[in-house]
């Protein structure tokens, strides 16, 4: 399973050596969660079979328009080969064999998708959680969560904001995501983060 295909998709795949992929959920449209989504046809060649895809209506709406070759109905030769699943409700739902719960949190004024499997939660830009969508995540083992910079942003968690809600949902551990470069060197951010908060980095791996 992925969540985003960011614009380096086929670096990350690569890197981590992921030869098969069951699907992909989708957060929201902005480009750099989706900008990757083109590479997805070597999957569609390894496997002979095309990926589902799961987002909600604005995300496959900005999924058809961008990549609108992959979805007019013109089975040209070499396309992504996409099953594209529309995330309407607030219900759990199965992809791959695996069961979802969708979590509404807002970025800025954009509403998209956090996921919730088993006791493991990521969240990435966002900047507002209501409490009935904490309610939702409470008490995960593992939260993912995005926490850009120490300065206010508009849209995005800092990381003073993202500590305060990882403690209100109470998670067993959490890692920071969705990092720049203005939140300062790893290892002395780190240094300072509470007990059982990481900054996540890339090729980490967490068992669940």
């Amino acid at each position: 399973m992925v969540i985003d295909t960011g614009p380096d998709f086929r670096y990350q795949m690569l890197r981590e050596k992921v030869g098969s992929l069951n699907a992909v959920l989708f957060t929201h449209g902005h480009k750099d969660h989706v900008a990757g989504l083109d590479d997805i046809r070597a999957y569609n060649y390894w496997q002979n079979s095309a990926i589902d895809l799961y987002a909600d209506n604005a995300t496959r709406d900005t999924l058809r328009r961008e990549f609108h070759y992959a979805f007019n109905g013109d089975n040209y030769p070499g396309i992504p080969l996409l099953n594209l699943h529309t995330i309407t409700g607030d219900e759990t739902f199965t992809a791959g064999g695996i069961n979802f719960l969708p979590v509404r949190v807002m970025h800025y004024q954009l509403g998209i998708l956090g996921y919730r499997f088993n006791d493991f939660t990521y969240i990435t830009d966002a900047n507002y959680i209501a409490p009935d969508q904490i309610a939702r995540i409470y008490k995960s083992r593992i939260l993912v969560l995005n926490a850009l910079r120490h300065e206010p942003h508009i849209s995005h968690f800092t990381l003073g904001e993202a500590i305060n809600m990882a403690r209100e949902v109470k998670a067993e551990r959490t890692y920071f995501t969705h990092i720049s470069h203005q939140l300062g060197l790893h290892k002395d951010v780190e240094a300072a983060l509470p007990e059982n908060m990481f900054l996540a980095y890339d090729g980490l791996q967490l068992n669940i």
